[in-house]
Order: structure tokens, then sequence, then C-alpha cells
């Protein structure tokens, strides 16, 4: 459909809406430049849209699975999208989080807003996934557009902890840690802005990587804000997470500091152990408010069978590690405020761009406001405060400051090849349908203490499973450098060889 001209009455309105006056010479300067700037967009309007087809067309979009088929509320929609005959993921069934774009099967961000919209092309790393022999079998839920981090969220229905269904799995890709319980998944997608795969990782007992980010591309997955989106792998075994990093990080990623490629063979020195390794171990990340002592107990237990296993332990402070979340409650605000108004477009990247979503998001806001979540709902409040009223310098200083809170964990870095603490303060939280609605959408926040911090700042991320307390999960993190998450997935898989962690 064409766009239409703009006369003289909708000129006036859109100057007010932007905070100004026409005067009567202005408007006729602008009418006819407006006309011939509307003539331009219409040409571009009616040009085809480059689009890359499709690789595989094996697709089945499937359908929800009855709740007897899928007892922890962990799947959307199962389905079937085949990739190539052969590959490093032949024979792998993967599960992707429901904000990630597959052409042809619904995704809903686990939100009212979107569901029943049908994406047309596929996400970045689900084209590498199918490439490399992989099949895409499930949508898994998600907490409510990505805005929690304890799982109970999603308008359809909490997802339950497969160690015990009274418990959450955390979130927000709490689909993706809960499903892989199921024999027909062996690995899945998370995304995490604020610790959406290491929570769920933590309260599940599986693995987890937050990849460094831009290791891995978050084209066409719908996020909160460029600059802390990311999204990677989740599985029971940390050899299936470094496969699949292999599989969807870029090829060569550039190392800070130097101009020296990082090439992504992850699977490759799994098995060197963490004799010498230097493993601080931070202060600030025990003995939060919420804290639970088992878990501190458990986590320190874990730090010392690595050096049990010859790495180099020692204490370290890291003073802003307690006020790091508030860098990026700076950052989301306005930055998820920015993307709604947006429509979807992040329009300070050059994409690629997807207008199918852009035009469906905007649709669907301005028609189905009202199911949103509120957490989202509190965070356009926000933003849109900090728009009007302080403009960009609130989002600005954020961003500025993030490199201060990055100097800090660097320098620690410097010292030592990763810090350790608990993933997450507490084991997973009880599912309670009744708990008051302040109550709910605070804890979604509380669990993030530690994840947060290294969403602002970048850093590779892991969980791992170390321990089992009151038939519950603890997870065990480990940050390194930018673009060094190699080292990660060594020592947590060292632990993983070593360490009986379910028997203890």
């Amino acid at each position: 459909m064409a766009m239409r001209a703009l006369g003289r009455e909708e000129l006036i309105e859109l100057a007010a809406l932007n905070h100004f006056e026409l005067s009567e010479e202005e408007l006729g300067t602008f009418l006819p430049m407006v006309e011939a700037m509307v003539r331009s967009l219409n040409e571009i309007d009616q040009m085809p849209q480059p689009t890359r087809p499709l690789k595989y067309y094996e697709r089945d979009p499937g359908q929800r699975p009855q709740r007897k088929d899928d007892p922890l509320n962990a799947i959307l929609r199962r389905c079937s999208v085949k990739g190539a005959k052969s590959g490093k993921l032949a024979g792998k069934r993967v599960g992707v989080k429901d904000c990630v774009l597959v052409a042809g099967v619904p995704m809903s961000c686990g939100s009212l807003l979107l569901d029943g919209y049908i994406p047309d092309r596929d996400a970045t790393i689900v084209t590498r996934m199918l490439d490399a022999g992989a099949e895409i079998v499930a949508k898994l839920n998600m907490d409510n557009m990505a805005f929690s981090g304890a799982g109970d969220s999603s308008a359809f229905g909490a997802v339950l902890n497969p160690h015990n269904p009274e418990h959450l799995t955390g979130g927000s890709s709490s689909g993706s840690g809960a499903a892989l319980y199921y024999d027909d998944i062996d690995m899945t997608i998370g995304g995490d802005q604020g610790g959406s795969i290491r929570i769920p990782a933590s309260f599940c007992g599986v693995a987890g990587l937050k990849p460094t980010h831009s290791l891995v591309p978050y084209t066409n997955i719908l996020g909160i804000d460029p600059t802390i989106d990311h999204t990677g792998p989740m599985a029971r075994r940390v050899a299936d997470v470094a496969l699949l990093l292999e599989v969807i990080a870029d090829p060569v990623a550039p190392k800070p500091g130097r101009g020296e490629p990082g090439v992504a063979a992850y699977t490759q020195g799994l098995d060197k152990g963490v004799s010498g390794l230097r493993i601080g171990v931070v202060q600030e990340g025990f003995g939060w408010e919420a804290s639970e002592r088992d878990v501190d107990a458990a986590v320190r237990k874990a730090i010392d069978a690595l050096a049990g296993m010859g790495a180099k332990v020692e204490e370290v402070s890291i003073p802003l590690h307690r006020r790091a979340a508030r860098f990026m409650t700076g950052v989301t605000a306005q930055g998820m405020a920015a993307l709604m108004w947006g429509n979807g477009l992040v329009h300070h990247t050059a994409g690629p761009h997807n207008y199918h979503l852009a035009e469906e998001i905007g649709r669907r806001l301005r028609v189905h406001g009202n199911d949103m979540p509120r957490l989202l709902k509190l965070n356009l409040l926000v933003g849109t405060h900090l728009n009007r009223r302080y403009h960009g310098r609130i989002y600005a200083k954020a961003q500025n400051l993030r490199g201060h809170l990055r100097a800090q964990y660097d320098q620690a870095l410097e010292r030592f090849d990763l810090l350790a603490m608990p993933t997450t303060p507490t084991k997973a939280l009880k599912h309670e349908p009744k708990v008051d609605e302040h109550t709910r959408l605070m804890r979604g926040w509380h669990v993030a203490s530690n994840t947060a911090a290294f969403d602002v700042t970048g850093h590779p991320s892991l969980s791992v499973p170390c321990a089992k307390s009151n038939g519950l999960p603890v997870g065990l993190m480990l940050t390194g450098r930018h673009f060094e998450d190699a080292t990660l997935l060594r020592a947590g898989f060292a632990y993983e060889q070593n360490v009986a962690w379910e028997k203890t």
C-alpha cells in the first residue's frame, strides 16, 4: 500500500509532537518538499526487498504439545526443521528460545503481544546450525518478552524445575534449561541480557555459556538493547556447549588490543585440564543479603576442587561488582523503550533489518499494548520519562560508565585467567502462583545479582553445575577475558570430568 501525502494539518500535528511550531512560511516551504520526499519513499517501498532464499525447506511448524508430553511446560511448540545431511551437528536435535526467528514456525517471545507471529526468515545462528546438520525440534518457553529472571512470567505458564516441579527454572531462557531433561532434545539456545542463560543453567543443573559480546551474531533475534544482547549454547555437558558454540560463533573474532584473529575451535583443548590456571575468587560475589549459605559453601568447595586439580586459587576484591546491576538498569530502561518506539528495529546498526517483524511489532503495540508484560510496561514508563525529561543523558552516562566497570574486571583478569563466584545467590525459587505481584516482579531481578555485570561488560561467562543441596542444583560461574571463551570451557569441562556433583 502506497504512502499517502501529508497535508497541512498533519504537518502541524507532527511538529507539535516534536516540540516545535511551524510558521506559515515554513508550511508553504515544507509542503511541496514533503510531497517530494514521500514520492521518493514510495519508490523505495515499491522496490523488491532483497532477501536470502531459505536454504532448507523441509519444515513442519508443528504444534504445542499436550501437558502430558511436556510436564515441565518447557516447550511452546514442537516442530521439525531439518538441515544438511552431514556436519558437526548431524543427528543433534536442538531447541531454541522463542525469541529466535525460525522461518515458518510461529514465535511469541512468551507473550500474548506476539502470539501467532510467523517469521519469514531464519536467525543467522539457525542457518548455521542447519548448515551443520542439526534439526530444530522445538521453540522453547521463556519469560514474557525476556523481562524476568524467575521463570514464571510467560503468558503460557511457568516453567517447572526438572529436579523438583515445586520450584522454577529461572529465566528468561526457562524452557532452554528445563527442555534439556527431555530425551528428544540434545542442545538448546538461550538468550542473555542480565543472566538469562546462566540463571536457568544454575537452577536446572546444566551448562550454559554467555559468550563474549558480539562473538555470536544476534541477527533476527528479538532483543532488549544491542549493547547487552547475547545468545549462546546450553547443554547437559560442557562438550556439547563447546560444540554448539563452534558452529554458531563467527569463525574468527578479534582479540582486544591486538589485531590477531581468534579461531573458533572450542572443542579443541577441552581436555587440557586446569593445572596452572589462575582463578580469582571474587569476594563480592558471595554473601549477598539474599544469599543462601549452602550455595556459597558449595561454590567454595567447587573452587577448592579446582585447586586440587592444579589451579592456582586466590581471593580478589572487586568492590564495584556490588553495583554492577545498576549499570544494566541505566541501559535497559531507555534502550528497551527506544527499541519499542522503533518497532523492534535498532536504528544505529547496519542491519540486515527485518521489516516484517517491525511492522508486526508496531501494529501489535498500538492494538494490543495491554498484553505487554508488567516489567516491560515499567521499563517503558521509566524510559519514556528519561527521554522526555532527561533526553539521552542517563543512557549515555550508563554506556560510558560501562567502560569503568569493564576496567575493574579487566584489571583483575590481568592477574587471573578466570574469576569465580556463585552463578546465583540462591537455589531455584519456589513456584508460588499466588505470590503478590510486587514480589514476583522483584525476585525476577534479584537472581541476577552476579550475572548482570558481565552482560554490561561483555566478558564471557559460563555456569556449570557444581553441587546439589536439598535436591536442587547449585551453579558455579566462571568468567574470563574477552574472546577467551575457550578457557572457560576448558575449566568447566575439567570440573565436570573430575567431580560427580550430583552425588555431593
